[in-house]
This record gives C-alpha cells, structure tokens and sequence, in this order.
C-alpha cells in the first residue's frame, strides 16, 4: 500500500498568528505552504472549521470555506478540502452549494469534509445551539443525506427532523463524477462510524496507529451491516510533524494545547522526533491501514524539509 501526505494549514486555530499580527502578511504564510505543498507533491491541503482559536483568543483566525476559493486560483495540482466543515455552522442545502461551485473554480478537486461540530466556544460566541452530542449527530446524519442529493439529483425535496427542502435545485453540481468526495471526520464508534459506513467516500480520524486499527475494525463492521464494501472508504488520518536532532528535544517543542485535538500521548505516536523515528511511526501509520496521513505544518520550508527526508 502506497501512503500519500497531505497537509493541515495553518489558518489560526492553533494560535500560528498572534493577535495583533498583520493580517496579509498571515495570510501570505498561508498560501506560502499551500503553494510548497502544491510544487513538492503532497496529496491534499485540509483547512480547519473554526470560528476561535484554541484556546480563544484575539489571535487571527481566517475563514475555511473563504480560505479554500483562494487556494483554488493559487494552486493547480494539489487537491483542497476541509477538516472539516462543521456542520452546524452552515444550512446543508447551501452547503451542498458552495461545495460544487468550489469543485468547479478548483477544476474538480475538492474534497469535502464535515463533522458534527465539537467546540463549543464557536457556537456560544456565534449564536448557534450548541446542543448535545446526540442532537448534532443526528443533525449530521440528516445534513449528508441533503447534500449527497444536491449533488446527485435534478430536484431535492427532503423532510427530515431537521432539515427540509421542497425542490430544491442545484446546478451545477460540481465536475467529479459521480459527485464531489465526501469525507466524514471522527472517531465515534457507535453513531459517526455508522455514518461514514453509510455515507462516506472517505474518513478521518485522529488517534495512534493502534487505536486506528481498532476504529478500523468498527467502520468494517458498520460496513458489513449496512452492505458497504470497506475498501471503498479511504482510509485517513491526521498528525503531528516536528523534527529534532533527538527525540527529546523534539518532544519539548509540542505546542501548549495539543492535548485538545490529540488523544492520549501525542508524543509517544506522532511524527516527532530523529528522521529515524519519524521513518517508524510513518511506518506504523502505514501498516495500521492508513491511506493518507494529513500533517501539520506552520511553514513552507518544513514541507520541503519533510519531502525531501520522508517523500522520496
């Protein structure tokens, strides 16, 4: 199995741009490594869905879907998408909308991923109902029904608990055939994973090898039940990056605030460390079953650092 590479912008969630930095300079950083990540041959670029940073701050954050129709003009080859849409955040029939009109200015390269919506500090400070877990996930399974069928049928018309369209229309649709990719991001086992079977052209999750295996397992099983062949689903994964001369002084440049997006001990898994235990890990990703493994990077220099060490 080949493993492709693809990249997690630095568009503010994490705190890359202090507040009061200067916008368009940010903003250049931005499109320095989606434009590296183009040149050097990485899969995909994946823009975070956030409306804060974490934690909140007066630090810069830019908008994903904005974000995503400027890298489309400012890139050629390399495939765009997000991780990913919150679902809440936008109706699913618009949603549907803007996603096609993105695959045709990117020349049918959009991936399109969403999640059920998790930080609650976006929701409060925009005036959306947070809600339980249940309700957005619910939400979810309701949401890519409206958007498949956006992208798939001449006229919706949908009545669910929480969404409703009366034909809706939606042209164009988009250039991939037979639609737009959609991926479904989490690790749930029980609600979101049945979704993905269901649903999913791809999925994303964030753990160690050895819990992707066992997540793994639960989307096959899910695809068995709903007559899904799981090879069908591709199989992705996001991580960490931080190379150091030993694996300790790599370890000590782990941001504050990992731990939110990072289950358990990202330093005992994540692509941190010597080039030697970087090789391992990329293995054991590999070897778990991941298809594409999305990495964080801040600056374009440590995408051309990593394809040359790691790419080649």
């Amino acid at each position: 199995m080949s493993l492709d590479f693809s990249v997690f912008l630095p568009t503010g969630f994490a705190q890359e741009f202090t507040a009061g930095a200067d916008p368009a300079a940010a903003y250049r950083q931005i499109t320095d490594v989606a434009q590296a990540a183009d040149e050097l041959g990485f899969h995909t670029l994946y823009v975070p869905d956030h409306l804060h940073t974490i934690p909140p701050s007066q630090g810069l954050l830019f908008e994903a879907w904005s974000v995503i129709a400027a890298l489309a003009r400012d890139t050629h080859r390399v495939r765009l998408g997000q991780l990913v849409t919150a679902n809440s955040y936008r109706n699913p029939a618009l949603q549907a909308k803007i996603a096609s009109t993105i695959d045709v200015i990117s020349n049918g390269r959009l991936t399109f991923g969403i999640g059920s919506g998790w930080y609650e500090p976006d929701y409060l400070g925009y005036g959306y109902d947070f809600g339980t877990a249940g309700d957005r996930l619910r939400r979810l399974d309701e949401a890519v029904q409206v958007i498949r069928a956006f992208w798939t049928e001449d006229e919706v018309t949908f009545n669910g608990k929480y969404y409703r369209t009366a034909g809706g229309i939606n042209q164009p649709k988009g250039i991939q055939q037979p639609h737009i990719p959609l991926l479904i991001a989490g690790g749930g086992e029980k609600v979101t994973l049945r979704i993905a079977a269901q649903y999913a052209d791809a999925c994303n999750i964030i753990e160690s090898p050895e819990m992707l295996e066992h997540k793994y397992d639960i989307l096959r099983k899910h695809c068995a039940d709903v007559g899904r062949d799981y090879s069908t689903i591709r199989r992705t994964a996001t991580t960490a990056y931080i190379l150091g001369t030993t694996d300790e002084e790599a370890r000590s440049h782990i941001p504050p605030g990992s731990e939110f997006a990072y289950p358990g001990n990202l330093a005992s898994y994540g692509l941190i460390g010597t080039p030697e235990t970087i090789h391992q890990r990329i293995a054991a990703y590999e070897a778990a079953g991941v298809q594409e493994l999305v990495i964080g990077f801040r600056h374009a220099p440590h995408l051309t650092q990593f394809a040359a060490e790691f790419m080649n």
